[in-house]
């Protein structure tokens, strides 16, 4: 066994919960090539050679709950990539609530041995967590999905930028306790990629730093190019990283904080307001 073989995942079993589409089903594709052997779960049905499929519905807890239960044997690496977009009357489930949902069920159900690893997906919506850190820890406290739907609809919370924040900073928070287990956890937060979410409304989706891809002569990224981080994060190569958000924007926001791109300084102040 060689050194490079820690960003391989040969003989691995790895779960993907919303693999069908974009990120997802990138991330889906790199893991095959690398050796794991790969369930896929999602609302949207799959017939994709070379995995086993499930479906589940992240907005409905008993959805949950029965695909959890259909998961045999140890996850050695699972990838939360579900998502959908601010129109979505279940955004609060789908992006945060039923993924945090499905981890602590896999937990409870001893299906995360010790050595393995979660990677979520966030976004630059979710930039501006540490700022608003006490509003989001109140609503994770709130450990009852229906209740917490509940607490984020009643307190102005249920939107998409909530749903992003709350990963950020549940993969923070949950970094000790779960390392403590021997389970590591991140999570990207991406910039604008050409998914099948973002062409449903290119222009608010993939107009966002448009200017600053211009000037730099890059494109958005590709799902592919966000799986490729995702993955690595899973990893036995990254296995001292954990609480970890990387940010997967070709810099745009660290132009922001940085100032050297002024658009990008109005955006990440924008994002680390308090709402």
């Amino acid at each position: 066994m060689g050194l490079f073989d820690a960003f391989g995942y040969q003989g691995k079993n790895v779960l993907v919960v919303g693999g069908t589409t974009g990120m997802g089903a990138a991330a889906v594709d790199v893991l095959l090539d690398a050796g794991a052997n790969v369930t896929m779960m999602d609302w949207a049905e799959s017939d994709k050679p070379g995995v086993t499929f499930h479906q589940v519905d992240l907005s409905d807890r008993a959805s949950i709950e029965a695909a959890v239960k259909a998961v045999d044997g140890p996850v050695h690496a699972l990838f939360s990539c579900a998502g959908v977009d601010q129109d979505n009357p279940r955004v609060d489930k789908v992006n945060f609530l039923g993924h945090r949902l499905f981890i602590e069920l896999l937990l409870e159900g001893d299906k995360l041995p010790r050595g393995s690893a979660i990677a979520m997906i966030s976004s630059a919506a979710g930039f501006g967590w540490e700022q608003n850190l006490e509003k989001v820890k109140t609503y994770l406290a709130v450990s009852d999905y229906e209740e917490a739907a509940k607490w984020a609809l009643d307190n102005d919370a249920s939107g998409y930028l909530w749903t992003k924040m709350a990963i950020n900073a549940y993969v923070a928070g949950n970094a000790m306790d779960l390392l403590k287990k021997g389970i590591r956890i991140n999570a990207i937060l991406p910039g604008p990629t050409d998914t099948p979410l973002a062409q449903s409304n290119p222009e608010m989706w993939l107009g966002f730093g448009s200017d600053y891809r211009e000037e730099a002569g890059v494109e958005a990224a590709t799902p592919l190019e966000q799986a490729y981080p995702l993955v690595f994060l899973n990893s036995d190569a990254a296995s001292a990283i954990t609480g970890g958000i990387l940010v997967t924007d070709a810099g745009y926001l660290a132009s922001g904080m940085a100032q050297s791109f002024q658009p990008a300084a109005d955006a990440a102040g924008f994002f680390r307001s308090v709402f």
